[in-house]
């Protein structure tokens, strides 16, 4: 007599990942998150800060607003620029500093 076995019982179902491998996996997308996203992110943000605390008087640079003027007065957290078509004075929060117009070769290098 032939005995006809159901299919569950002849067929191996695939099983999920192993909790090890999905650990792995996650560990991966974390790495290739931070070196492709944020690791770029906090060099920028360090740039920025750098070109913030060397910024002088009699530079010219850019807010974020897009004011283009030279530097006339400094203090802890403003500056005052004056405007290059019309000479008029407007404060600034040091935060609002976009770039830098203005190239120092005298600034020290740190990696010496």
């Amino acid at each position: 007599m032939n005995f006809i076995l159901p299919l569950a019982e002849t067929t191996t179902q695939p099983k999920g990942m192993s909790p090890v491998v999905l650990i792995i996996f996650y560990v991966l997308i974390f790495g290739a998150l931070y070196f492709f996203m944020l690791r770029p992110q906090k060099k920028k943000q360090k740039e920025e800060k750098k070109m913030r605390e060397n910024l002088q008087v009699g530079d010219e640079v850019v807010t974020i607003g897009g004011v283009y003027g030279r530097v006339i007065s400094l203090k802890e957290d403003t500056m005052v620029i004056e405007s290059l078509s019309d000479h008029s004075k407007l404060t600034f929060a040091r935060w609002a500093l976009q770039t830098n117009l203005t190239v120092h070769d005298d600034v020290p290098d740190k990696k010496k």
